[in-house]
């Protein structure tokens, strides 16, 4: 009876469809690689453990663990050695930066009456870990320069460029006053870089509670929003200068590394004294202050009439620091390939937190080290990846994605040579699935996406992505439903990605969970393990679904007989990104002819109100259209080029890719490789030499946000025409170049199916 019902089970299992050889070839494998990829994943797939992640991430979380920190070290030789006892080669990397600490912060409000700034995150009954004061970092900027003002205050909405535009149509100047902006709209290192070029002498940053406080939702503890007191700590270096240690740009800063002085390291320093504060020590300034009323959209939720100043209001605020040099402490694991040795798949994600960073970091480095786990465990199987793994957990991400970017620099040559991918995860929650990066990646990140469940729904990941973005983004219903690859959003900075895709031209992605629950102790005492399990990932079911799709990642990639980049869906994205910088041409140069035709009109005088200040703009000269016929060709000779390499690839894919065994593909995966170099140029961007792609950027006024093709986007944006035409004519030879290599890559396959 047991051995027939074993019969009746064998033939109901060998007949199901999804049965891994009845299964089409994945992309880049031959179906019998295929099979047998298959049968690994689906082994990978059942290994995180939530109850793992939950803790290693009480483990990580327990004491505050900033850059410079005991625990920060005392976590950093625990991971090791759970690495070493995984099976896995790993080793501590070391680098000595910079990393000023506050010695002494005051904000007071001097006129028409004195209030003295608390500065002080205070505990939380139940919550244990915001006690431990004596291991807390205090709230401030790291990088702001040291200084001591009195002036005026100003209010400036956000700090961005239209916020300091709107301002002079308003007729207040921010000229030797300080500025009170709020968090939101862009990283907060560009609120002090602006507010310095437009004459302010201070800034102050708040948390308004209209963005994550109680306009929001409940506040902490009663709910996962930002309470009066919580402040949001954080660098203010110019990240869209470069990252890394202010003082080794370009070189690992490594013990006997040569490095600039202070005084050299000042562009990417603040130029006027920066502190950030609650909404609690914002309210009573703010309170205070004089002037226009605040346009609308600039006002929050705060129970004051939002004013513009300058004055009545007239604050100190007073900064020093220890400028010292701290090390960081970078965990790296290699697990060596069995064919492509010398071919890599970065994974990586920071373990360093402001605080005790329970949402930022940990979530994402606990998932990563359960992947680690399951790698370690596939490998006591008998897994052997082809090509050669890195498990990465950084050090120093906060004040400046210091970690990464010195093992980047320290290891640029190798990287170069070597890299394919890197995948980054940094902070994640419960929701959708998030994916940000390189578009030769779009493919690959929707094909696993359909692979791995959602925890909550029990449908598929992309299935359930697709459907929210039909819900939310009504333009894009058609194509949403009719397209067979969801889009993937752009990279720009913010995280370790950034050495990675910018600085070197390396593939890479952003992969983490959102958009449910929501969170307003990013950056506080506040971001720990009793809040993160009664408002975010309580269950760590998400952590799971995390380790399952970045793992998964890796392991298709390190497996994989040709590298499954991807050209349709990038030359497509690079299409639309083409069209984008035509139409903002345009779209600036008849906004300019339409301002001149109102300033003569009258239009602005007669607009405003008689009885307040108000300032028209200044004519512009109208400019002579830009000649975007060098990027159509660019682009017109990258799209030959990708569609030459999808007919090679068919052909090499014919017989069930039989092909992808020989040998020679290794020199049709080099080619691959240099794809991505080829989008970079040796002389950066304009004024911005470290960013060398020419794809993606972060935004010299956003920070975070991504600028695509930047050098010709930001020249438009800015009104620098001539500037414009001429990277116009540099990105264009860059698509060329792009296209060059991808031919090359299409040669090789062509060979090889010949052979």
């Amino acid at each position: 009876m047991k051995h027939a019902l074993a019969v009746l089970l064998c033939a109901f299992f060998a007949s199901r469809p999804g049965r891994a050889a009845d299964l089409p070839a994945l992309r880049g494998f031959s179906s019998q690689s295929s099979a047998s990829e298959r049968d690994w994943e689906e082994k990978f797939r059942g290994l995180p453990d939530r109850a793992k992640i939950r803790n290693y991430f009480e483990r990580l979380t327990a004491r505050p663990h900033h850059l410079g920190s005991a625990y920060d070290k005392d976590n950093a030789e625990w991971m090791l050695s759970r690495f070493k006892e995984w099976g896995l080669d790993a080793k501590m990397e070391s680098y000595e930066v910079l990393f000023p600490t506050p010695k002494e912060r005051l904000l007071e409000l001097t006129e028409p009456t004195r209030f003295k700034a608390r500065l002080q995150e205070p505990p939380v009954l139940g919550d244990p870990t915001s006690s431990q004061q004596n291991e807390q970092l205090p709230s401030y900027n790291a990088y702001s320069i040291d200084g001591d003002v009195t002036a005026p205050v100003v209010y400036a909405n956000y700090g961005a460029p239209e916020d300091y535009e709107e301002l002079e149509r308003l007729g207040v100047s921010v000229k030797g006053a300080i500025v009170i902006v709020r968090y939101g709209a862009n990283f907060r290192g560009i609120k002090p870089k602006l507010a310095a070029e437009h004459g302010a002498v201070g800034c102050i940053i708040y948390s308004d509670p209209r963005d994550d406080g109680y306009f929001a939702g409940d506040v902490y503890p009663q709910g996962p929003y930002r309470p009066k007191d919580g402040v949001q700590r954080g660098s203010v270096m110019d990240l869209t200068v470069y990252p890394g240690d202010p003082l080794t740009p370009g070189i690992g800063a490594t013990k006997n590394a040569s490095r600039l002085t202070l005084a050299q390291a000042a562009p990417v320093l603040t130029k006027i004294p920066t502190l950030p504060i609650s909404y609690a020590d914002a309210q009573p300034i703010l309170a205070a202050m004089g002037g226009p009323t605040a346009p609308e959209r600039w006002r929050g939720a705060l129970p004051i009439t939002y004013r513009l100043g300058p004055g009545p209001a007239k604050a100190r605020l007073k900064v020093a620091f220890n400028w010292d040099l701290k090390p960081v402490y970078d965990v790296i694991a290699r697990i060596s390939g069995s064919v492509y040795p010398d071919e890599w798949i970065v994974r990586g994600n920071h373990h360093d937190a402001w605080v005790n960073g329970a949402d930022d970091p940990i979530s994402g480095a606990s998932a990563l080290m359960e992947e680690a786990r399951a790698l370690g465990a596939l490998l006591r199987q008998g897994w052997k990846p082809k090509r050669t793994i890195f498990y990465c957990l950084w050090d120093g991400e906060e004040e400046g994605l210091i970690g990464s970017t010195e093992w980047a620099e320290d290891h640029a040559s190798d990287l170069i040579r070597n890299a394919a991918v890197y995948i980054n995860s940094d902070n994640s929650g419960r929701g959708f699935l998030q994916v940000s990066g390189s578009h030769t990646l779009e493919k690959l990140v929707n094909e696993i996406a359909r692979e791995v469940e959602d925890p909550e729904t029990r449908m598929s990941l992309w299935k359930r992505l697709q459907l929210n973005r039909i819900a939310n983004r009504p333009a894009e219903r058609q194509e949403l439903r009719e397209r067979s690859d969801l889009r993937i959003d752009p990279l720009g900075s913010g995280s370790d990605y950034t050495a990675f895709i910018d600085h070197l031209g390396i593939a890479a992605l952003n992969v983490g969970f959102g958009g449910e629950g929501g969170s307003g102790v990013y950056h506080s005492i506040y971001d720990d393990f009793y809040w993160y399990t009664h408002f975010s990932d309580a269950d760590f079911s998400y952590g799971r679904a995390l380790a399952q799709f970045a793992g998964l990642s890796v392991v298709r990639l390190a497996d994989a007989d040709l590298l499954p980049y991807d050209f349709s869906d990038f030359t497509n994205t690079i299409h639309r990104y083409v069209d984008d910088v035509e139409r903002l041409a345009r779209d600036q140069r008849d906004q300019i002819v339409e301002t001149n035709r109102e300033i003569e009109e009258g239009v602005f005088t007669a607009s405003a109100d008689p009885r307040g200040k108000s300032v028209p703009p200044a004519k512009q000269a109208v400019p002579e259209p830009l000649n975007f016929t060098p990027l159509q060709d660019g682009l017109a000779a990258l799209e030959r080029s990708a569609a030459q390499y999808d007919r090679a690839l068919a052909r090499v894919s014919e017989n069930g890719g039989a092909a992808l065994g020989r040998a020679s593909i290794r020199d049709a995966n080099a080619k691959l490789i240099a794809v991505e170099r080829a989008l970079t140029s040796p002389e950066g961007l304009p004024g911005r030499p470290w960013f060398k792609n020419q794809i993606y950027a972060p935004g010299f006024y956003t920070g975070y946000g991504s600028k695509t093709l930047p050098g010709v986007r930001e020249s438009i944006e800015q009104k620098q025409w001539a500037q414009a035409q001429q990277q116009i004519a540099r990105l264009g030879k860059v698509l060329e170049n792009a296209g060059e290599a991808i031919q090359s890559a299409a040669a090789v396959l062509a060979r090889v199916a010949g052979q």
